[in-house]
């Protein structure tokens, strides 16, 4: 008596995992870059209507309505400014204080914000 049947092979799975490029472990995003992106996603959420006001956005997230004006100031900077402290890589980054970065946001004009960045990236 003869039975014939085919078993799963597990050499093929093996063969589809193994062609697939190895993925690069996800670096995590600078401070500054996760604080800045926090702060677009929260005047977003307000805009739009999600939540009432800073306020509930300060009671929600736990945290004093001061440090949520801290983290909005940085929706003051320049876009390039922003753009940069957003692709900055992690080298890069370590030289952006959070405090300074406020300060920057401060000015109003944002050709003088630019050339106070310039100067302070270059000083460091």
């Amino acid at each position: 008596m003869k039975i014939e049947f085919e078993l799963p092979c597990r050499q093929d799975r093996l063969a589809e995992t193994s062609v697939t490029a190895p993925v690069e472990p996800r670096r995590r995003a600078p401070r500054v870059a996760r604080l800045l992106a926090l702060a677009h996603k929260l005047d977003g959420m307000v805009r739009s209507g999600q939540v009432a006001g800073y306020r509930e956005v300060a009671r929600l997230g736990q945290i004093s309505s001061a440090r949520l004006s801290q983290i909005l100031t940085l929706l003051h900077l320049s876009p390039e400014i922003q753009e940069y402290i957003l692709f900055a890589s992690p080298a890069e980054a370590r030289l952006l204080a959070e405090y300074d970065l406020r300060q920057i946001a401060r000015e109003p004009d944002w050709n003088r914000q630019q050339a106070i960045f310039a100067s302070r990236c270059q000083k460091k």
